[in-house]
């Protein structure tokens, strides 16, 4: 039990009652032999029950007194990883697209390419729930730009399913990028010469709520986020 891999999971929460007790639950459900999992569960001053509904849960529950949004979110998680010892985090998504299952496998990953980072890609084997057109369009989008930017080829720049070991924690602990944290994380992990690839996941479509971004919306989200990249590029 004590040479356990210990793995904080970090699940970011705002607004995810219909949800969050299902993805902490399937968490909990997956204990392999090597891997101890316990579910972080920052909720981001949520307006629903979510407050509620995780106190009664089997996980760390973190309730922010004010909404950071979800780079605040998840970068909380991180630090109490980093502080508690953990010796992976992992970030899924409250609303149930990132089965937990596929944990083990970035793990894996990363032991054996040697990385500091392993991204969930729903688009290497093209298996599972592959979001929408329009937001396929975006994600390509980002693709280009990025391995433009940093001379890698990530397939999947958006995805909210990666884990990080503790180099890493320690590195995003100051700072975490703020409204668009995963396409501009890359860049950083770039810029400090960190080792990140990809593993082929299957994702679900969500459990509940809805998707921020969606119409013109999603238009407007790959202008700011261009810029977000781009600034994050040229900061020193």
């Amino acid at each position: 039990m004590g040479n356990k891999i210990r793995v904080a999971v970090i699940i970011p929460a705002y607004n995810e009652q219909a949800s969050i007790a299902a993805v902490v639950n399937s968490v909990n459900a997956i204990q392999p032999d090597d891997m101890s999992l316990t579910p972080v569960v920052i909720n981001d001053c949520s307006k629903d029950s979510t407050k509620q509904i995780i106190a009664g849960l089997n996980c760390v529950p973190l309730n922010l007194p004010i909404n950071l949004g979800i780079g605040g979110a998840v970068q909380t998680g991180i630090k109490y990883a980093y502080d508690n010892g953990f010796d992976f985090a992992v970030q899924i998504d409250g609303d149930g697209q990132h089965p937990p299952e596929h944990i083990p496998d970035l793990e894996r990953a990363m032991q054996k390419q040697g990385w500091d980072v392993a991204i969930g890609s729903r688009f290497i084997q093209n298996e599972g729930f592959q979001s929408t057109a329009l937001r396929r369009t975006g994600i390509k989008y980002f693709q280009g730009l990025l391995k433009m930017i940093t001379g890698v080829n990530i397939t999947d720049p958006t995805s909210g399913m990666r884990m990080m070991n503790r180099k890493t924690m320690q590195l995003l602990y100051s700072y975490y990028p703020d409204e668009y944290p995963e396409p501009e994380a890359l860049i950083i992990y770039n810029r400090k010469g960190l080792r990140f690839g990809e593993v082929p996941v299957q994702m679900s479509e969500r459990m509940g709520g809805e998707s921020s971004i969606s119409g013109f919306g999603a238009i407007y989200y790959m202008f700011k986020v261009t810029i977000a990249i781009i600034f994050t590029y040229l900061r020193k």
